[in-house]
């Protein structure tokens, strides 16, 4: 699936909520979207590896965690486990680590940074909760779509 945000913009302007641009693509995938799932967590990617060893569906997980650069809340390992269970892409409000093999998986990621130390994991975050991201509040159960453009949310799905 290409998506095109600057076409979506266009397409549906009273629809769409565009994220501050701050993320970089690291996935396989330039282009993205999906059903929202959420996770919020702060330097403990517990639950995003909880998720994402759970069918996606399609869907995209959206993780705030607090914007931290001190430690990567996806690599390749928990990456690669979110393709076999057939998610469609995954944004990081915080940092990814093995940039080399994201790129190589049929996946979209996006992130703030790169950063090679691994978060430690305590059992820490809360999964499908409301969070508040690029200026916008992002809700589970609503849609985003990403590319080298931008992150944009909308309620419903705008893809016919």
């Amino acid at each position: 699936m290409s998506i095109s945000t600057p076409d979506l913009c266009d397409e549906h302007p009273e629809k769409v909520r565009v994220l501050t641009p701050m993320f970089h693509n690291y996935g396989g995938r330039s282009s993205f979207g999906g059903r929202i799932r959420t996770v919020k967590c702060y330097e403990d990617n517990s639950r995003v590896k909880e998720i994402l060893a759970t069918p996606g569906q399609g869907h995209v997980l959206v993780v705030d965690g607090g914007g931290s650069l001190r430690c990567a809340l996806l690599g390749d390992l928990i990456a690669g486990s979110a393709v076999q269970h057939e998610w469609s892409g995954i944004i990081i409000y915080g940092a990814v680590r093995d940039v080399d093999a994201l790129s190589e998986l049929d996946i979209g990621i996006q992130a703030l940074a790169a950063m090679p130390l691994k978060s430690v994991r305590k059992g820490v975050g809360d999964i499908d909760v409301l969070l508040h991201l690029g200026g916008q509040i992002i809700q589970p159960g609503e849609y985003i779509y990403a590319d080298n453009n931008g992150v944009i949310v909308a309620s419903t799905s705008l893809l016919v």
